[in-house]
């Protein structure tokens, strides 16, 4: 039809013009452009206890982002000027079209493209800003926490992406059980202990990590040693020892004990609301609490982890616990000794920062996950041998790989899709998801198989290994992530609680998931 083709004729032309102009927003607080003199002049003129370079750094990342949405608002001018000119060629054949409906469409979702494009930029150089004390002014201006990557995604949210699912009937069988708020800055990361006592950890921009309470969501250890932002958290296989990586170039082992307090009744949330209704944005006040209750502190390592030359992005127990690998910004993964701290291997091959790393349950493998678009496979099966198998088939930053308990690893990518491969066939994926949102860390339950994928888009969707959607958790005014999710992380073990969410709204999110009937809707 002649509205098809004009209509694919405009968003060519605007997915060309978005490549002549991609954000160069980087990851230190360093500019490749100087701003006009007035604007120095300006600057100068202001009364202010900010020292200059931190405020000349400040401006500098403000107008690279103003620059871009200006050239998103001159694509749209543009799109909605051949939207009009299509309809009156239309009308002079004796058909219409309403144009507003065409840039609720194809327009938005054309643009929901460069929307994740620098959402993707935006939180890399937020991950950056926060890897030392010297960079993190997020920590003494509040700047990212005002404007960044959790506003960004409102915006979108709310204004841009269309999400290209239909409404889910599946609230009865997703239902919100508790929140764990106390962080003072995003979550980047989440899991639940393989021990008793089970408790749930948290990793923040904050340079904390928490440990919580399941069924109180009280706080009931905090970890204090990192001198940056604390981008991921693991626990040991059998005891009571925590594996944290930082934006200041290390990963931490350090031991805690904690003590569970007495379960409260659990809150009514059968008259939850209506899944269909968008999100509106609570208080900021709401993350600027206190804090949570007074609880202990450890602020000393047992093991720290040195020789990353970058932001250490994330980190994993290999089977048994007597190794853990990190991954880096500096495109390599370090296996250590964990008695001894010792580097035992330094994994190469990747072509730009890692973004991910994961263990197999069982056996000594591993995965790596990369900016390059691409994720790595390392066999430590033999101690004499590491191969490697390369994983290529994302078009964009594969932000997560994980295995599950047969033969199988899950992808995402900032492109938007969750691939499902078979480790004895590398070739192409057995499955392919396509979403409307850029995927962050995902998981997939043990016993069950069912993938959890946490968006850009505040969004949660359960899928299984074949590709079939089964949900999307419940998100209304009233509950569920109000910025981007950044983590999943499944706990079959406890039947009230089964599945945590975490996100830039600064809060955890324990769910209930009533697998059974979600598998009988199926």
């Amino acid at each position: 039809m002649p509205v098809e083709s004009g209509n694919s004729a405009a968003a060519r032309q605007a997915k060309q013009k978005r490549k002549s102009h991609s954000l160069s927003i980087r990851r230190t607080n360093s500019t490749e452009q100087e701003r006009p003199a007035i604007h120095r002049d300006m600057l100068e003129g202001q009364d202010s206890k900010l020292p200059m370079a931190l405020r000349s750094n400040l401006l500098d990342l403000f107008g690279q982002i103003e620059r871009e949405f200006e050239n998103l608002y001159l694509e749209n001018i543009e799109l909605r000027r051949e939207i009009e000119s299509l309809n009156e060629r239309l009308a002079g054949e004796g058909q219409t079209v309403d144009g507003g409906d065409l840039s609720k469409g194809a327009l938005k979702t054309k643009a929901s493209h460069s929307t994740s494009q620098l959402s993707q930029k935006l939180k890399t150089t937020y991950k950056a800003s926060t890897s030392k004390r010297s960079n993190s002014f997020h920590g003494k201006v509040g700047g990212p926490r005002n404007f960044s990557v959790g506003n960004w995604e409102l915006w979108g949210g709310d204004s841009w992406i269309v999400s290209s699912f239909k409404a889910t009937t599946s609230r009865a069988v997703c239902q919100l059980v508790k929140e764990y708020v106390g962080h003072r800055d995003g979550i980047w990361d989440l899991s639940v202990t393989r021990t008793q006592p089970l408790v749930l950890g948290t990793a923040s921009a904050d340079h904390c990590a928490m440990l919580w309470s399941i069924e109180t969501g009280k706080c009931l250890l905090k970890y204090a040693g990192h001198a940056g932002s604390v981008n991921s958290i693991k626990f040991h296989p059998t005891e009571q020892m925590a594996l944290t990586a930082s934006g200041d170039q290390t990963a931490h082992i350090w031991r805690y004990m904690v003590q569970l307090p007495l379960p409260q009744p659990p809150a009514d949330i059968s008259a939850s609301l209506d899944d269909d209704v968008d999100f509106s944005d609570k208080d900021e006040a709401d993350g600027e609490a206190d804090g949570p209750n007074e609880c202990p502190t450890v602020r000393v390592a047992s093991t720290t982890l040195r020789s990353h030359q970058g932001v250490v992005i994330a980190a994993d127990w290999l089977v048994g616990g007597k190794q853990v690998v990190t991954a880096s910004w500096d495109r390599a993964a370090n296996l250590y000794d964990v008695e001894t701290s010792e580097l035992v291997h330094t994994l190469t091959g990747h072509d730009q920062e890692l973004t991910h790393c994961c263990t197999h349950p069982t056996q000594r493998l591993v995965v790596t996950s990369s900016r390059d678009t691409t994720f790595r496979l390392w066999d430590f099966r033999d101690p004499s041998i590491h191969s490697v198998n390369v994983f290529q088939g994302h078009t964009d930053t594969v932000t997560s790989a994980v295995f599950t308990v047969g033969d199988n690893v899950v992808s995402g990518s900032d492109d938007r899709t969750v691939k499902v491969w078979d480790l004895k066939n590398m070739r192409s994926p057995i499955a392919t998801i396509r979403t409307d949102s850029a995927v962050n860390r995902i998981s997939v339950s043990a016993n069950q198989r069912i993938i959890a994928l946490p968006h850009d888009n505040r969004q949660v969707r359960l899928f299984d290994m074949t590709g079939v959607r089964l949900a999307r958790l419940p998100r209304s005014n009233r509950q569920g992530h109000r910025r981007m999710v950044c983590c999943s992380a499944w706990n079959e073990e406890n039947q009230a609680c089964n599945l945590f969410t975490c996100g830039f709204d600064r809060q955890a999110i324990g769910w209930n998931i009533n697998i059974p009937a979600l598998l009988q809707e199926k």
